[in-house]
């Protein structure tokens, strides 16, 4: 599961119209959708300025851990070129903005929730704590879980670490 947020995005959201704030989600999220596709990832719901994602649902994925963290690192490098191309027309101070994101892997639960409005949702304790770990991440940074840590090692992957 990986949570993604955009660091600085509530000052910076606070001094903006919301035409601009609109555009601003508009453009990275369509980019990390597209990145999405090209890594088999799942998004799940935006929420705001957060991107949340998951691999291995619906359909069972193997190297779930290194898609994830593949597309995370991807996600990153292409918001660094946008903020930076948006500042032209939104403003100098949006090439200062950066994500954090949070990766754990590790079961969940998930469903679509029927009512009103229908919406696919994740619960359980590996949820929680990729939140946690987007929340407490460093700016332009990917912080895993000792459980992907564990996986990306398995397969080969240490350096990434």
């Amino acid at each position: 599961v990986l949570f993604a947020d955009i660091a600085g995005f509530t000052a910076w959201s606070s001094e903006r119209e919301p035409a601009q704030v609109f555009m601003l989600l508009q453009t990275i999220f369509h980019f990390f959708d597209n990145i999405a596709r090209k890594w088999g990832v799942f998004k799940v719901e935006t929420i705001g300025d957060c991107y949340v994602a998951v691999t291995g649902l619906p359909d069972p994925q193997p190297d779930h851990a290194i898609r994830m963290t593949k597309f995370a690192r991807e996600c990153l490098r292409k918001v660094t070129d946008l903020t930076h191309t948006l500042e032209t027309t939104l403003g100098p101070d949006t090439g200062d903005l950066s994500m954090r994101f949070g990766l754990h892997s590790g079961p969940v639960t998930a469903g679509v929730l029927r009512g009103e409005k229908s919406q696919f949702q994740l619960f359980g304790d590996t949820v929680n704590t990729a939140s946690r770990m987007e929340g407490t991440g460093k700016k332009n940074n990917i912080q895993i879980s000792q459980s992907t840590a564990d996986l990306l090692v398995e397969s080969g992957k240490e350096a990434w670490i």
